[in-house]
């Protein structure tokens, strides 16, 4: 029996497979999703399966897999990076909040990003919408402008190190 394994045709049973493997992985995730949400009752599997195919389909045409890899160690860094200024800047906002000596000096700071328009830039505005002090309010001249709490404190290098740790995580093309 003659045949190519590879070869275009090859090539194609390898996306397709990874695809597949994706696809797979995406609807275990939406299924412990349904699990936490609604719990296991077996009337709703009907329910279920139809909202995990659906959701599982909408996930691949939105979020098209790519060929990058995503650093789990990146990614975990990131995640204690994100809790850990969250508790610190929560604090800070609650102690400037209660202690009256404690000026706000509320204002606007330009941040100059890195991160082209689009999914990436949104994806960084979101996370930086959830740190206490800090939210982003529009772009002015292709840079994002933050309201901040008190605009003496490093929040450009606070945000340079929150990209940094972003594209570590998730953009190591």
């Amino acid at each position: 029996m003659t045949g190519s394994s590879g070869g275009r045709d090859g090539r194609a049973a390898v996306a397709v497979g990874g695809l597949w493997r994706i696809a797979t992985f995406r609807a275990a995730f939406f299924l412990c999703l349904w699990l936490v949400l609604a719990g296991v009752n077996p009337a709703d599997l009907p329910a279920a399966a139809a909202a995990i195919a659906a959701a599982t389909w909408t996930s691949l045409h939105l979020l098209e897999p790519s060929r990058s890899r995503r650093s789990v160690t990146a990614m975990a860094r990131l995640a204690l990076l994100f809790l850990y200024q969250s508790v610190v800047a929560g604090v800070d906002v609650a102690r400037r909040a209660l202690d009256p000596r404690l000026p706000l000096r509320p204002g606007l700071v330009v941040y100059p990003t890195g991160l082209s328009r689009g999914m990436r830039r949104n994806v960084f505005t979101t996370l930086t919408s959830l740190l206490p002090g800090t939210v982003p309010t529009g772009e002015e001249n292709g840079q994002i402008v933050y309201h901040c709490l008190d605009i003496e404190q490093p929040v450009v290098a606070e945000l340079a190190a929150e990209e940094a740790a972003l594209v570590r995580a998730l953009y190591n093309d």
